[in-house]
C-alpha cells in the first residue's frame, strides 16, 4: 500500500513538472497566433559581432521616454504603452506603474535607468534576442552584414512582435522586409 502511495505522488509530481512548461509554451505560442503584431524598429547592431552564440542580439531605438518623474528606480517594472507611427514602427505613447489605457496595446518592461539631466526613463524591452539554429547563424550574419553595408539603398531592419495583455514575443527579425530566418532557409537549399 505504501509503494501505490509513493507511486502516486511521483506521477502528480511528473504532472506538475511538465504542466508548467507546457502551460508556458501555449501562452507563448497564443500570444504568437492572436495578440498584435507590431513592428520594432532596430539600431545597427555592430557588424563585427551581431551574434552571441545562437541568437541576434537586438538593441531597439524605442528603448526611452520623456518624463518629469524622476522616482523611477532600476530594475521596476514599467508598463510602456505604444502606438503605431505613420511608417507603421512602434512608438512609445506613455509609460505607467500601473494598467490606465484600456484600449492601448502596452509591454510589461524593467527600468534601466533615469537621466535626470534630460528627463529620460530608459528600459530594457525582454524581447532582444533572436534565436536560431547555430549551424544557421552564420550566413545570417553575412546577411545582415550584405545589408547595412549596401549605400544604394536606405536599409531597414525590424523585429516583429506579437503583444497581448502586456506580454511580448518577438516573431521575425527582416531586413528590408525579408524574414532573416527564409533567407538562411533559402541560401542553405541552394
Amino acid at each position: 500500500m505504501k509503494s501505490v502511495h509513493i507511486f502516486v505522488i511521483f506521477i502528480v509530481i511528473a504532472g506538475l513538472q511538465l504542466f508548467v512548461p507546457v502551460k508556458m509554451i501555449l501562452g507563448k505560442e497564443d500570444i504568437l497566433n492572436t495578440g498584435k503584431l507590431y513592428k520594432f524598429r532596430t539600431r545597427p547592431i555592430d557588424p563585427n559581432d551581431p551574434f552571441r552564440g545562437k541568437y541576434i542580439a537586438l538593441n531597439y531605438d524605442l528603448d526611452e521616454f520623456k518624463t518629469t518623474d524622476s522616482t523611477w528606480k532600476r530594475g521596476e517594472k514599467v508598463l510602456v504603452y505604444f502606438l503605431n507611427d505613420s511608417n507603421g514602427y512602434a512608438k512609445v505613447h506613455a509609460i505607467s506603474r500601473e494598467e490606465q489605457y484600456s484600449d492601448l496595446d502596452y509591454i510589461t518592461a524593467k527600468v534601466n535607468w533615469y537621466n535626470k539631466r534630460n528627463e529620460m526613463l530608459h528600459f530594457d524591452l525582454d524581447f532582444d534576442r533572436y534565436y536560431m539554429d547555430e549551424y544557421k547563424a552564420k550566413t545570417a550574419e553575412e546577411f545582415y552584414i550584405k545589408n547595412n553595408q549596401r549605400n544604394d539603398s536606405i536599409n531597414t531592419t525590424y523585429a516583429l512582435v506579437a503583444v497581448k495583455d502586456g506580454e511580448a514575443v518577438l516573431k521575425d527579425v527582416l531586413i528590408n522586409e525579408e524574414s532573416i530566418k527564409e533567407f538562411v532557409d533559402n541560401m542553405i537549399k541552394e
